[in-house]
């Protein structure tokens, strides 16, 4: 009795709401025209996002906290040969993977001409800034990251190629590299034999950008890194290159907006035409062509009001931004089509008020609850409970526009319904706003002009018509018990922004990058950082034992193999105490000039006064192995290293930029799951204060369960990644299986004293039709 008590106030409030707006028609339709013009203006303060990585990596991961650790124990410095910034954090720098049509990159013309793109690259300036007294031109020499004897750090096999390149004109062997130019590898003889050829080659310029003027010109320099890339590349096409930096995937990541302009725009123009489609009737009185494309207005308007709001408050953009309109799409269609459907079920001789009173009654019970549903599920998505930034951001962001797309419907398309309401009672067309003829006057007109102007026209004094039927297609007359059902809420977010963004992830020199470097360079993993974080018993046998077995397998650059090495060959212990091992590690080995570079591996803890430190702290280097499926290898070995150094008696980490983004799939699991079950919690206590039968929000919940677990199914089927935009297709396959199955159980459930198969029937016919035209014109597009 509560629910029903309930449910009837909310209908008769909702009446009185669609009286008044009814009653008030201009101010409803002119109000958000100008609310919406007033925000747009803030464009003025229209901001993007720059920081991809807060974006797309877990804001909690473990690899975030693990980085921080990293950097604080082992700060990056200018030491050539301790140069592991792409290890910790790459900062700022061009990188370009050279490979050939034909031959090898070490062949002499194509060595000749890489060594050209070299000093092209060297001598290229930018200027900053680019007009006025105060311009200064920066040079790389000016920029570039320096060693400690203060000379820009360049890859070892520039000099490489530029000792073969000077060898050959001098028509003399080059000491250290293979006969006839080749380069020799590590480990080979004085008769070994030397790297003769090569695929691709990989060449880096690191810059530095210490200050927000140094970080300027250095993000202008890699704009024109890659455009002196673009031009050289025109000039010669033997050789392929592919740029990339460190500011590519930003680039790339906003520039997927500019890619995806032309699509959406016709997207929207080919859902504009099957709504106005939809809305279209034989009857061309009761046609309403107009009110598919005043829906998509209404739709661009809360876009646009919603937008505004957020430069209003200081929000930033990003490409993930793209969906909502899809989101609002399917939100907002849904409604109109509802509202629509609902109009044609009312008696033609009421006044145009009464008309959208009903309709209000009717409708807006069920479309409120869609509405809080979809805020429901957006929300908890965009709640602290989501670990990804691009997904709390959508979500968060959606759900504002939601709920102004909401209150637009309400007011605007609302308006718009009264003023064709008029026009429907005026007898004129629905398309051309002209009066109809009536049947006597047109038999005298040609056949186009009768169909064209065809109408159901009856009598004005006549009080009594039957209602319309539901399709826009065809008449039906329902029974008179159907005309109100019992509301529920039924929410529709459909979003497809995986499958546009698909189309645009195949135009960018980023992928073009990786596809090179995949191609070329995956035959190994990215460098490992070991991170030994305490003091450890280093002189002690069984440890030693145990920190080779965990670099066993790995390519490495470890300070304690070699010092291990290094005692041995000096027919010394390697198991020795404490103070003999800390005091040969400090004052011999690391004196050597071939070992001075792990002065920077090593972190030395003062005990006492005469005493010899501890080893606080130390690193070492791995390089794994890797095949094809490089990702699922890398996630593989993280998850086991991890593992092992909870057991482990040393205590250690692992590090690798790139283990920030393999850390989002454990999260990316959970989160859509999570939600499905939050939302079905809260549909059923939301539906059994709104709906008379109990019954319909059990099956709902269900239903929705049973659709998230089945579309989670075809992705693992068909391979689909659980990256941020899958998780955003998740979340909203919530309401749109809401959407599709919500009406036809609670109009199947409400039926009385005929047959199921009659209550099946009539179900489709209310609510199919709404539903298919929704699914036309948000589907076809894509």
């Amino acid at each position: 009795m509560l629910r029903q008590v309930l449910h009837a106030g909310l209908r008769t409030s909702f009446h009185a709401l669609g009286r008044f707006v009814a009653g008030h028609p201009v101010f409803f339709a002119s109000a958000p025209v100008l609310l919406s013009i007033l925000l747009g203006a803030s464009f003025s303060r229209y901001r993007v996002e720059e920081d991809v990585e807060s974006l797309l990596a877990p804001k909690h991961s473990l690899a975030k906290i693990e980085g921080n650790l990293v950097d604080s124990l082992f700060p990056v410095n200018r030491s050539k040969h301790a140069l592991y910034s792409d290890l910790q954090t790459p900062g700022r720098y061009g990188r370009v993977i050279v490979t050939t049509r034909k031959g090898s990159v070490l062949d002499p013309v194509h060595l000749d001409t890489i060594l050209k793109l070299h000093r092209r690259i060297y001598q290229m300036q930018v200027t900053v800034p680019a007009t006025g007294f105060n311009s200064f031109n920066y040079s790389f020499s000016y920029l570039c990251l320096p060693d400690d004897k203060n000379v820009c750090i360049i890859d070892d096999i520039i000099r490489a190629m530029e000792e073969i390149q000077s060898a050959r004109t001098s028509n003399r062997s080059v000491p250290g590299w293979g006969p006839s130019g080749a380069v020799r590898g590590p480990g080979t003889g004085a008769r070994g034999e030397g790297v003769r050829s090569a695929r691709a080659l990989q060449l880096t310029y690191y810059l530095q950008a210490r200050g927000g003027l140094m970080d300027r010109v250095a993000g202008q320099w890699e704009k024109a890194f890659c455009a002196e890339l673009q031009h050289f590349a025109a000039l010669h096409p033997k050789l392929g290159l592919y740029p990339s930096t460190s500011s590519s995937l930003r680039t790339d990541f906003q520039f997927s907006s500019v890619l995806a302009r032309c699509p959406l725009l016709a997207s929207l123009g080919v859902c504009g035409v099957l709504a106005v489609l939809c809305c279209s009737m034989r009857d061309c009185v009761r046609s309403k062509p107009w009110l598919g494309l005043l829906a998509l207005l209404s739709i661009t308007l809360s876009g646009l009001t919603a937008a505004g709001i957020l430069n209003l408050t200081g929000a930033t953009y990003n490409s993930t931004y793209l969906g909502i309109p899809f989101v609002m799409l399917g939100h907002g269609l849904f409604s109109s089509f509802e509202m629509l459907s609902s109009w044609r079920r009312t008696r033609e001789d009421q006044h145009v008020k009464e008309r959208v009173a009903s309709v209000f009654e009717d409708v807006m019970l069920r479309l409120s609850g869609s509405t809080m549903l979809h805020l429901m599920t957006l929300g908890l998505a965009a709640s602290p409970l989501t670990n990804m930034e691009a997904v709390r951001l959508f979500c968060r962001t959606a759900a504002l526009a939601v709920t102004i797309s909401y209150v637009y419907m309400l007011s605007f398309y609302s308006s718009c319904l009264v003023f064709t309401g008029y026009l429907e009672t005026g007898y004129r067309h629905g398309c051309f706003c002209r009066r109809v003829p009536k049947p006597d006057r047109l038999d005298s007109k040609p056949a186009w002009y009768r169909c064209l102007m065809y109408t159901r026209y009856q009598d004005e004094t006549q009080t009594t018509n039957p209602p319309h039927g539901v399709g826009h297609a065809h008449a039906h007359t329902p029974n008179p018990n159907l005309t109100h059902t019992h509301p529920h809420p039924h929410p529709h977010t459909a979003n497809n922004p995986a499958a546009h963004g698909a189309r645009t992830r195949t135009r960018t020199p980023t992928v073009l990058y990786t596809r090179a470097q995949q191609r070329y360079f995956s035959s190994y993993s990215p460098v490992i950082g070991f991170y030994i974080y305490e003091s450890a018993p280093y002189w002690n046998a069984s440890v030693q034992r145990d920190l080779l077995e965990y670099a066993k397998g790995f390519q490495r650059i470890s300070w304690l193999e070699a010092y291990l090495n290094y005692l041995s060959d000096r027919n010394q212990s390697t198991s020795q105490p404490r103070e003999n091992f800390t005091h040969t590690l400090r004052h011999s080995f690391l004196r050597e000039p071939q070992f001075a570079h792990f002065t920077d591996d090593i972190i030395f803890a003062e005990r006492g006064q005469g005493e010899e430190p501890d080893v606080a702290a130390s690193r070492i280097f791995l390089v794994a192995k890797t095949t094809e499926n490089k990702r699922e290898e890398m996630s593989v070995l993280l998850d086991t290293l991890r593992r092992l150094s909870l057991t482990s008696r040393v205590r250690f980490l692992i590090f690798n930029p790139s283990f920030v983004y393999l850390d989002r799939y454990a999260a990316a699991v959970s989160s859509p799951l999570r939600h499905s079950l939050l939302a079905v919690l809260f549909l059923l206590g939301l539906s059994s204060l709104a709906v008379v039968e109990p019954l319909v929000s059990v099956w709902l919940g269900l239903t929705l369960l049973s659709v998230q677990f089945g579309v989670l199914g075809f992705m693992t089927l068909w391979g689909v990644e659980l990256d941020c935009m899958s998780v955003l297709c998740l979340i909203s396959a919530l309401g749109h299986s809401a959407d599709c199955s919500g009406p036809l159980l609670c109009g199947f459930a409400s039926g009385r004293g005929d047959s199921r198969t009659r209550w099946v029937r009539v179900a489709l016919e209310r609510h199919g039709v709404p539903s298919l035209q929704t699914l036309i014109c948000y589907s076809a597009p894509p």
